[in-house]
């Protein structure tokens, strides 16, 4: 292999490619002009990673390439920012939620109950795409519903809303104030925070301030 082929472009191409796929797919999935998708994915296949099939390509799981990408991957990058970013080079329709839905709205001010030796992340999947969800979890070997290390926890739904919050895919916020609203004595405080970042009252009042204050 050219060492020309090791560079951040085909590595996302090996992530995000199906077993059947087309480059122009691969190119929105990866954010990248159809051009130099093309450009990459036509080395690669000289490489006998992809086969060209009508209107596609083929991906080659047995190429030497291939797995000795995926390989390098998921000893070297499956951590939590990999499992938060990787997600967009699915093409799947998801959108984080729960706890990882306080953390985002809360601009990263607020986050409880996870460590690196148990980190679970919320996720809403839309109900098609779930099965091309866990194709890729088990293509990268990321973890689903675990005990312990960093791990999805995906909610299956037919369809649901979301929004862009700083480029990341995020439930509404009304949706996140009624799940801190549910379990209130965890999210006192963050609720307090949205009030000051969003001009917004929910009349709550953190206990361990007030105390202070008086």
């Amino acid at each position: 292999m050219e060492i020309e082929l090791l560079n951040p472009y085909v590595v996302k191409i090996l992530i995000a490619a199906r077993e059947e796929d087309s480059i122009s797919s691969i190119s929105k999935r990866i954010n990248l002009s159809y051009g130099w998708t093309h450009k990459w994915i036509k080395e690669l296949i000289k490489q006998n990673v992809f086969t060209e099939k009508w209107k596609g390509i083929k991906l080659n799981r047995n190429s030497r390439i291939y797995l000795a990408v995926l390989d390098f991957i998921k000893k070297n990058f499956c951590d939590i920012s990999f499992y938060y970013s990787v997600l967009d080079l699915f093409g799947i329709y998801y959108c984080f939620t729960k706890t990882d839905a306080v953390y985002i709205w809360t601009g990263g001010r607020y986050n409880i109950a996870r460590f690196k030796e148990y980190y679970p992340i919320f996720i809403k999947i839309k109900k098609e795409d779930y099965n091309i969800f866990l194709w890729y979890c088990k293509k990268l070997n990321l973890r689903i519903n675990s005990k312990k290390n960093i791990f999805f926890v995906p909610e299956k739904i037919i369809d649901f809303k979301r929004v862009k919050k700083n480029s990341i895919y995020v439930e509404h916020l009304s949706e996140t104030v009624k799940f801190m609203k549910r379990y209130i004595y965890n999210f006192e405080p963050a609720l307090e925070i949205i009030e000051e970042l969003y001009k917004k009252r929910f009349n709550v009042k953190y206990r361990e301030i007030n105390m202070y204050k008086k």
